[in-house]
């Protein structure tokens, strides 16, 4: 376990240690301006996106516990275009980290951050719904993960949001690839798995706490990959499984406070 966290560790501080825009999506396109409206930038007090975020109500956003390293941080809403952004957008927030979140090898890697005003509901701004506990989704489903920054590992920013299509990877299979790894490392629980593993198709460093979208609906949060290697390792990418948390989400949407 020892190992684990220092290999987590290390990613990490890749995902976090820029000071320019740094999330991306590899192998995928842009957005279109009317699709993905619950998409947040997450970012510091020089308004640098750090992490991405998804709006799940008109009170919240979803993120990863992980992300929280910024003090301030705050939340812009509403666009696709991260040059395109004006103080109407741009959101402070109270952090509602989940209570067991220790460290990324740990699990329960989930965040709700609290608005400090109600966001608008419009033609940019939507939120996106969330999964129903009853609802499993199937190995090889093909969903959605979106994000600004790195194209490749070592590449160019970008501005303009991106997304791209992965696939689902059956858990058994996710977690022996990697426990095979040579620095073995033993997934936390509550986690799905998608892209990577061959596909050349995943997240990059700094796009922590975006969301997987599957079938319309969010089914996990950006948790980590495979270090500085996004061209593409041999192991799956890692998301917090939501429908594990909905009890706890619906807890804090509630009663409208961390």
């Amino acid at each position: 376990m020892h190992a684990l966290h220092k290999f987590l560790l290390f990613h990490l501080l890749m995902c976090h240690g820029r000071q320019s825009i740094g999330s991306d999506i590899i192998n995928g396109e842009n957005v279109k301006e009317k699709l993905m409206l619950y998409m947040a930038s997450v970012q510091n007090n020089k308004g640098h996106h750090k992490c991405g975020g998804f709006l799940i109500d008109k009170n919240f956003v979803l993120t990863a516990a992980h992300c929280d390293n910024m003090n301030p941080m705050s939340v812009v809403l509403g666009t696709h275009d991260l040059k395109k952004v004006d103080d109407s957008m741009r959101y402070n927030v109270t952090r509602c980290k989940h209570p067991s979140f220790v460290s990324v090898s740990k699990g329960d890697d989930i965040m709700l951050l609290k608005l400090s005003r109600k966001a608008q509901l419009n033609k940019r701004v939507k939120p996106v719904p969330l999964i129903q506990a009853k609802i499993k989704i199937k190995e090889n489903a093909k969903c959605h993960v979106a994000g600004w920054g790195f194209t490749k590992t070592g590449g160019k920013v970008v501005n303009v949001l991106r997304e791209v299509d992965v696939p689902i990877i059956n858990l058994e299979d996710c977690k022996k690839d990697w426990a095979s790894l040579r620095n073995r490392v033993n997934l936390p629980a509550n986690v799905i798995c998608a892209g990577g593993n061959h596909t050349r198709k995943g997240f990059c460093q700094g796009d922590s706490g975006g969301p997987l979208v599957c079938d319309m609906k969010a089914v996990g949060v950006v948790s980590f990959n495979m270090g500085n290697n996004c061209d593409y390792p041999n192991v799956p990418n890692v998301y917090t499984n939501i429908s594990k948390y909905l009890l706890w989400i619906k807890k804090i949407l509630k009663q409208n406070k961390c």
